[in-house]
């Protein structure tokens, strides 16, 4: 029985880049290309710059955060929606977006995405305060969820087979690449010219966007591959129901008592609501954006449960880590920026190798192991924390490294456990669903934690509360006495969110074990066993 094998090439953590195969698969399908020989090398370095901005965007925002809060006067729940604009947008559309570029053709719909996105970008650098911030990075994950899915599928619809594994290689490793060191440099460019230059980074996106059209410009236009619906009506209650679970959940961070917490709960009744009303919209479509029956499938269903806990957890840890750095323990951001290259250079050197492993002894193993060491790297820094860059060196770089080493280990197999779990017609749509989930997992996990980590802060501090400022809020002037109060109460605060993320990652190593195969997994049997 045939079985779909996840790329073997270093790729980084963010999801779009794990699914390399589902989405080549899915592309074309067959031996033809639109793009003239010539001409690839446009499409494959215009693929490379887009991702760029999606990843270094998004790895550099965390780092940049509070700068971001300094500047703009932002609070906390302010910073969560900075996040989580841009995370919901981009959740609830890239099923759709990638529908799109099936739908009008991909260079075409790529094209647009990449000009949607530096427009969305240049608004955010010139943002007067955290509201418009927080309204440009919801267009600009607009802009990402058209141009993510067709930065990948683009290149395999523009290369041969015999030639795709070279290109999509090279896309992988410059992926990684951009990764690694979109923090360091973002970090750099804060600690050198001040809390202003996290402007600087949206408005580097225009001119990697601007070259990325003119490269692309000189390629020939592709066919639609398929007519098909595009799912608005779906995403457009994903976007209501998320938006207001995610509302809700933040609107716990502040503290305004008990209407305000009335509010945040009619809030998230009504974000349940409106899932349910998504569900049934789903099931009643002949063309839905999630094909839910993939769900009755154990393995998938429990792969993606394992891939919401685990990512709800790693999304927890890098947005709220660097504001405790920064902000808590007064850590320049370039040191900061480092605490990202453990993660992206040990997935992009042991990716390979993970999978290999899944291939041989199944993805139980791997992913269970993985997401345990994933879990005692948090606990360690929940155990750990005690301010100083000394401690930063000595507790949280090595446990870094450590989660680092977890998730190399998971994340290659969690795409093999996806892919090999639906027939092969359905890996395209399986993959959207895990990316999907993913993102949908660092959206409520940003907004969830808040309110955790203001609780634990403000309980902490007791009466010093109210004078003082709110967790990941630099603040400069105050007397020793309560300087020591304020990183107490954030140490304290930080913890709570990390041994929460320390228990959904053990959680994510629990449901693997029971829900994924041993040996060679069998993807035949396994659909067999969900028809029954």
């Amino acid at each position: 029985m045939h079985r779909f094998k996840v790329l073997e090439r270093p790729l980084c953590v963010q999801m779009d880049a794990r699914r390399s195969n589902a989405v080549v698969q899915a592309s074309d399908g067959g031996n033809g290309t639109f793009c003239p020989q010539k001409q690839r090398r446009y499409v494959l370095f215009a693929a490379i710059l887009a991702s760029a901005l999606g990843f270094i965007d998004g790895s550099v925002v965390s780092v940049a955060m509070p700068a971001i809060r300094a500047d703009l006067g932002a609070s906390l729940a302010d910073a969560q929606w900075i996040s989580n604009a841009y995370a919901l947008t981009l959740a609830a559309l890239i099923l759709v977006g990638g529908a799109a570029g099936d739908k009008f053709g991909l260079r075409r719909t790529f094209i647009a995405g990449i000009v949607l996105f530096i427009l969305a970008s240049i608004i955010c650098a010139i943002a007067p305060d955290a509201r418009s911030l927080i309204l440009s990075r919801g267009i600009q994950g607009i802009g990402a969820a058209v141009m993510v899915p067709g930065s990948l599928a683009i290149i395999a619809k523009a290369y041969p087979k015999r030639e795709r594994g070279r290109a999509i290689g090279i896309w992988a490793a410059s992926s990684a690449l951009t990764t690694a060191i979109g923090p360091v440099l973002g970090g750099l460019m804060l600690s050198t010219f001040g809390d202003g230059a996290w402007r600087l980074i949206f408005a580097i996106n225009l001119p990697l966007g601007a070259l990325a059209i003119g490269l692309l410009l000189k390629v020939p236009a592709d066919a639609p591959s398929r007519q098909r619906q595009l799912d608005l009506g779906g995403a457009l209650l994903a976007v209501i129901a998320f938006g207001a679970l995610a509302y809700g959940l933040t609107a716990t961070t502040s503290d305004a008592g008990d209407a305000r917490l009335g509010q945040a709960g009619a809030m998230i009744a009504a974000g349940l609501t409106v899932l349910i009303g998504f569900v049934a919209w789903e099931l009643s479509r002949k063309e839905p954006m999630i094909n839910l029956s993939l769900f009755r499938i154990v393995s998938f269903a429990g792969a993606n449960a394992a891939t919401f806990s685990l990512y709800f957890a790693l999304s927890g840890i890098l947005f709220y880590l660097p504001m405790l750095l920064i902000a808590g323990w007064g850590i320049d951001a370039a040191t900061v920026g480092f605490m990202f290259l453990p993660l992206s250079l040990l997935i992009a050197l042991l990716s390979g190798p993970a999978g290999r492993l899944a291939d041989a002894v199944g993805p139980r193993l791997p992913i269970s192991v993985g997401s345990l060491v994933v879990a005692v790297a948090f606990g360690g820094l929940a155990a750990l924390v005690g301010g100083g860059i000394r401690a930063f060196w000595t507790a949280v770089f090595p446990m870094m490294v450590l989660m680092g080493l977890g998730m190399a280990l998971v994340v290659s197999p969690l795409s093999t456990a996806v892919m090999t779990s639906v027939e092969d017609d359905d890996t395209g749509a399986a993959s959207g669903i895990n990316n999907a989930i993913s993102r949908i997992a660092g959206l409520i996990a940003v907004a969830a934690m808040g309110s955790l980590a203001a609780y634990r802060y403000a309980s902490k501090l007791g009466d010093k509360a109210v004078s003082m400022p709110a967790f990941g809020e630099a603040a400069p002037g105050l007397s020793t006495e309560l300087e020591a109060a304020r990183l107490a109460a954030g140490d304290a605060a930080f913890s709570s969110v990390a041994w929460t993320m320390a228990a959904l990652s053990l959680a994510a190593a629990l449901l693997s074990w029971m829900t994924q195969s041993s040996g060679k997994p069998s993807a035949h049997s396994e659909r067999a066993e969900a028809g029954r």
